[in-house]
């Protein structure tokens, strides 16, 4: 990658004159007295996959506007620019800006010790309760190296599992600038299955690739611990949110500063890594919007997470929307990239990953996670999914059940919503209240909008339970929860605020879910900022309460009536 000095704002705040600068129509003026140094010249010669790059400037007019840019590939090639014709690209301008830089100076090229070494692996839980899924990014094509994960229990003899092997090309994206200017080789994405693991065990791993000359290819040591068995009486912590992204851990700007509060998430759950035992990041996951190579940067910045931990994802408009895709909704927001670049860079226990809903199990909970972006209304594919995923759960063994999907399909005031009139995506609850009510729904949770919001136990807008704090006895109700301030600029309330809201919050923070055992759970609202606890609740009950009828819980009809 090269590094230039160009024009640009430097105080970090706002959005960068960079995004606007028509790189290829760059004015060149070196100048011999100004200077680039970059170092060191060879990144990962101690097999590092993250390391800082220092630049070193000498500029004999400095000014307050100067900047200075990293570009990779070190060369950008105006032929990817779509034609003049061509509907404007989502920012950065790259192309079809009219400011124009000035060019000062260029540093040496930084190269990398092996450019294709096996990086940032994401574990994900698989279609069975005991197997784990590694998915990781290379530079090695099949013919190139067979890809594999050497593992083993603590102390174990080691087991090697072979790795599938997935790419993606230009052609398979959808639009500008995913197939233009944003475009970016992804290399080769892997996924090995280590099955018939032993319930909540301790088990080290890494990444392998056996090259044609016999020699190995190897990435540092992970851990993680298994999955408990399906019902199994012991301590279970989740982490749920959405809407996260990335953001520049050198303090510098990214081109319209979109996800500030990433960071603050991102290192929370590392410092408390110890604790959580499974993260659900529902939708809203990069960010990249069509630049491709923005995924390598989100992976990187959580690999510390998703190595370690099942790091399940759900399916949002920044990763699947694009008009006449096949997707729910007619907008852009994917940037072209219309759901194929999730699908391939995460794992989830889906039959065909393009609908990216799935069930899963962790212990004591059930999780029905639903694509927002797909049609989830009654009738539809989606809604017999939904309803199959819900009433499949045995209450006595898991008697946590939570539904999960990236908009609000049940209650918000946000903002936008409080204008529609319906405090809900237009549609939303409507097919689904019923399934919700029916299979005794504990918690759903949504992201998309970018806030923390809790609800009273609700049914047809209306608080069965008067309780805040503290829940016990019969499921007469399900609970909403917005958690979708994992790190994108916030959203505004509605001044009004309904009767069914209980707890609202304009910051970023995520959710914790502690279950103790088949009859105690614990809710808490943590803000990302200090990882404090700012709303919390409990639920205690057992099996029996499950069973009892609540309004629209129990079929209309039975022999005893």
């Amino acid at each position: 990658m090269n590094v230039g000095l160009d024009w640009a704002h430097c105080n970090g705040f706002g959005e960068q004159p960079l995004s606007k600068i028509a790189i290829h129509k760059a004015t060149i003026a070196l100048r011999h007295s100004s200077s680039l140094k970059a170092y060191p010249f060879v990144l990962g010669s101690k097999g590092e996959d993250t390391q800082w790059v220092t630049v070193d400037l000498q500029h004999s007019e400095p000014a307050w506007d100067d900047w200075v840019g990293v570009f990779s590939p070190a060369k950008f090639n105006s032929s990817t620019c779509p034609p003049e014709n061509a509907p404007k690209e989502q920012t950065p301008y790259i192309c079809s800006a009219p400011i124009k830089p000035k060019l000062v100076a260029v540093s040496n090229v930084i190269s990398f010790a092996n450019p294709k070494a096996p990086v940032y692996p994401r574990l994900a839980l698989g279609k069975a309760w005991n197997e784990m899924t590694v998915t990781w990014t290379s530079g090695y094509n099949i013919d190139e190296a067979v890809p594999f994960v050497e593992w083993s229990m603590k102390g174990g003899s080691k087991m090697r599992s072979p790795a599938g092997t997935l790419t993606f090309s230009r052609g398979s994206m959808c639009g500008s600038p995913a197939r233009t200017v944003g475009w970016r080789d992804p290399g080769f994405i892997h996924t090995s299955f280590l099955k018939d693991l032993w319930p909540n065990s301790a088990y080290t791993y890494r990444l392998g690739h056996l090259l044609l000359d016999g020699s190995y290819v190897w990435s540092k040591n992970y851990s993680f611990r298994s999955s408990p068995y399906p019902g199994q009486d012991s301590l279970q912590r989740v982490i749920v949110f959405g809407d996260m992204g990335k953001a520049e851990r050198d303090g510098s700007n990214e081109y319209s500063d979109y996800q500030p509060g990433s960071l603050n998430t991102t290192d929370q759950l590392i410092r408390d890594l110890e604790n959580i035992d499974i993260v659900m990041h529902i939708g809203d996951i990069s960010y990249a919007n069509g630049y491709i190579s923005q995924w390598d940067q989100f992976t990187a910045q959580v690999e510390p997470i998703a190595s370690t931990v099942p790091y399940m994802v759900a399916s949002g408009n920044h990763e699947r929307d694009w008009p006449n895709s096949g997707s729910f909704y007619d907008t852009p927001d994917s940037g072209g990239e219309c759901g194929v670049v999730a699908e391939t860079m995460f794992y989830v226990p889906a039959e065909n990953r393009a609908k990216f809903w799935y069930s899963t199990d962790y212990g004591m909970f059930h999780f029905c996670v639903a694509d927002s972006e797909h049609d989830w209304r009654e009738g539809t594919e989606q809604y017999r999914f939904i309803e199959k995923c819900l009433a499949s759960v045995d209450r006595q063994k898991q008697p946590w059940l939570i539904f999960i999907a990236h908009r609000v399909l049940g209650y918000s005031s946000d903002n936008w919503y409080g204008l529609e009139g319906a405090f809900e995506e237009p549609m939303g609850r409507e097919s689904l209240q019923r399934l919700w009510q029916k299979y005794k729904v504990d918690i759903a949770f949504y992201g998309h909008v970018h806030n923390y919001e809790r609800t009273c136990p609700v049914y047809q807008s209306k608080c069965v339970n008067g309780e805040k704090s503290h829940y016990s006895g019969v499921v007469n109700g399900t609970i909403h929860v917005v958690v979708g301030g994992g790190g994108s600029h916030l959203s505004e309330f509605s001044k009004v605020v309904p009767n069914w809201s209980i707890f609202r919050d304009y910051d970023w923070g995520f959710v914790k879910l502690t279950a103790f055992n088949h009859s105690s759970l614990l809710f808490e609202y943590k803000k990302s900022r200090d990882g404090e606890v700012y709303d919390s609740f409990t639920i205690s009950r057992d099996y029996k309460d499950v069973l009892a009828c609540v309004h629209d819980g129990c079929e209309a009809h039975t022999l005893a009536s």
